[in-house]
């Protein structure tokens, strides 16, 4: 039996040299793409980032307020929003709240752009789903911390390691949902819209789309929560932020700057799923989805249709 284990331990297959290999040709084949990628990132969310920054702070935190009205029409959240925001300011955590809200917001938009469009085709090819559906177990079981080495190879240290770091773990939420919401569409609608002479895009953008809306919604929220949860473990390679903060409270044994990062990071996390949650309409306000007059402002006109 030792001899056994012996001969299995002594022969061990190089899965870790491999990697490292790999890792190393790709750098050097594909440096260029790794540059042109960092600048495409790098220079807009620094940008983005000064810009925020040389706006007061209470001016901010009311753009945040009106946006949260514009999108929710809730006092609550407006006060939500503008408590928190304050209580961020009067801990000195606002400039690491900004960068984090901008690694979150471009982080969540990679996600979406290419998830969503992703999340259609499984919907549409059962083949592509069923490769896609164990990548994205795999995706979402590995470690965290697994995402960060790559990254840290491909574009060294920096915010662009921690944001591509955090699309691949976020960018499962989006598929998955679109996935789920456009496979649930009832057959009842889908059958209504070819009756109204709709082809397959039509289909598409004006009837399942708009049915699995609050279902690709939640992916939305789930992909925004997932990449703040990323903002500490991106910070180890140099993304900063309120992450940055929580880092140098472990190492510097500081307990007072770990709860005000991480009461920041908490209050930030609320905020976003409150104001891009789903609001549902009142049935005052809308249409019945029993009417008749509900399924065809939906589909619009057929092309060709006689007034």
């Amino acid at each position: 039996m030792e001899a056994l284990v012996d001969l299995i331990t002594g022969n061990k297959i190089p899965f870790g040299l491999w990697a490292k290999q790999f890792t190393e040709w790709a750098k050097d084949v594909f440096e260029g793409f790794f540059d042109v990628i960092t600048v495409l990132l790098k220079v807009p969310m620094d940008a983005t980032t000064d810009g925020l920054l040389v706006v007061p702070p209470l001016v901010l935190i009311a753009i945040f307020a009106a946006i949260a009205y514009g999108l929710q029409r809730s006092w609550r959240l407006v006060l939500l929003v503008v408590l928190g925001f304050l209580f961020i300011l009067n801990q000195g955590m606002w400039k690491a709240t900004v960068e984090t809200i901008v690694l979150a917001v471009y982080a969540t938009g990679v996600s979406l752009l290419f998830g969503i469009p992703l999340g259609i085709l499984a919907a549409r090819r059962r083949w592509f789903w069923n490769v896609m559906s164990p990548l994205l177990d795999l995706m979402q079981t590995l470690p965290t911390f697994i995402y960060l080495v790559p990254m840290l190879a491909f574009f060294g240290l920096g915010i662009v390691p921690g944001v591509i770091a955090t699309v691949i773990f976020a960018i499962p939420a989006p598929i998955r949902q679109t996935y789920l919401g456009l496979t649930q569409v009832p057959n009842a609608l889908v059958e209504a819209g070819e009756s109204f002479g709709c082809d397959r895009w039509q289909l598409l953008t004006r009837v399942k789309i708009p049915a699995a809306i609050p279902i690709i919604m939640a992916g939305v929220n789930q992909c925004i929560m997932l990449s703040l949860s990323m903002v500490v473990i991106a910070a180890l390679v140099g993304a900063g932020g309120l992450g940055g903060a929580v880092v140098r409270a472990l190492g510097q044994n500081n307990i007072a700057l770990g709860v005000e990062s991480g009461l920041s990071i908490v209050i930030v996390a609320i905020v976003l799923d409150r104001m891009l949650r789903w609001r549902e309409r009142s049935p005052g306000t809308a249409r019945s989805a029993n009417r008749p007059g509900w399924l065809k402002s939906l589909l619009g006109r057929p092309a060709g249709a006689t007034p």
